[in-house]
């Protein structure tokens, strides 16, 4: 599967965007706290954080921003010599704010250096050395660029053995519905591992019954199916079984981006040996102890935690 001469090579990759996140602080003022976001950026960073050498694919401006999203991969050991730096455009930024009505979200990443990805500034070989590629419906959707460079990536995964994991992650102000069906139902048929939300695969796929959405995607082309139902935990099936694996039990205050660390913790588990029973045990803890903090990434639990965690 991977290329014995390239043992530096990380065993995880992960395409997408990531953006510098600005949180308002405050209710009643306009101060807002510096952070990051981007799915596939913290997948990277739980499964980092579970031990696993992982590498993100992606560009980034040449300005505060993109360097302030490199030293924030570097320092969570995720590899960046994948991060094209782009000059010509600038890096993602967003906004979310609350009001009565709960989080808004503004994003400003037209144009971005992410969006502007294409297919020719593939590291081809970094993919085919590595154990896993991972991507989202994100990955696909923003940009006509970016989604031929991700389907493009992983046709070339697949091509040289590599495993292929998939979140659907549905954005519908990015494309519309009729788009992101057909697009990501054509990824998820050249995946190995498809590890959808329920809030998107009900909306994705128009069915509402667990077994019949397992059955949907199966016969799509995975090998392995992990639907992720928050608390309750993960339904996960393979062609010959499924089981309902529970959540993990915690005091959550916040879940924002708990599906990127159960998708990061799976992954790191499965490239560790897991079966995907085992895999899904396990990040359905990684996830739930993530939701106890604030954000999207500091929450994000390492493996020793998740360890004691089971073990208590």
């Amino acid at each position: 599967m991977t290329n014995p001469s390239n043992a530096a090579a990380p065993a995880i990759l992960a395409l997408g965007e990531a953006m510098v996140e600005f949180n308002q602080s405050s209710k009643d003022q306009p101060n807002y706290l510096q952070g990051f976001g981007g799915d596939t950026s913290n997948f990277c960073f739980a499964a980092a954080r579970q031990g696993a050498t992982t590498g993100f694919i992606s560009a980034v401006g040449d300005d505060h921003f993109g360097r302030l999203l490199l030293d924030q991969w570097q320092c969570e050991s995720v590899d960046t010599s994948l991060v094209k730096i782009d000059p010509r455009a600038p890096t993602g930024v967003y906004f979310v704010s609350h009001g009565p009505e709960g989080h808004q979200f503004d994003y400003l990443r037209a144009g971005s250096a992410a969006s502007r990805y294409a297919p020719h500034d593939l590291p081809l070989e970094a993919i085919a050395a590595a154990q896993a590629l991972h991507l989202s419906g994100i990955s696909l959707a923003i940009s006509t660029s970016a989604c031929d460079a991700a389907l493009a990536a992983i046709a070339h995964a697949r091509a040289n053995n590599v495993k292929v994991s998939f979140d659907t992650n549905l954005r519908l102000k990015l494309w519309p519905l009729a788009r992101a069906r057909a697009v990501m139902f054509d990824a998820i048929r050249h995946t190995d591992i498809c590890l959808p939300s329920w809030d998107d695969v009900t909306v994705l796929t128009g069915l509402t019954g667990c077994d019949e959405i397992l059955d949907f995607l199966l016969a799509l082309g995975p090998r392995v199916v992990a639907l992720k139902l928050g608390k309750q935990g993960a339904y996960v099936a393979t062609p010959d079984e499924r089981r309902m694996v529970p959540g993990h039990v915690v005091n959550a205050v916040d879940a924002t981006g708990a599906g990127d660390c159960f998708g990061g913790a799976f992954m790191a588990r499965i490239v560790a040996g897991d079966d995907p029973f085992a895999a899904a045990r396990y990040a359905n803890a990684a996830a739930a102890l993530s939701t106890q903090g604030f954000g999207a990434v500091a929450p994000i639990p390492h493996r020793t935690v998740v360890e004691q965690a089971l073990a208590g």
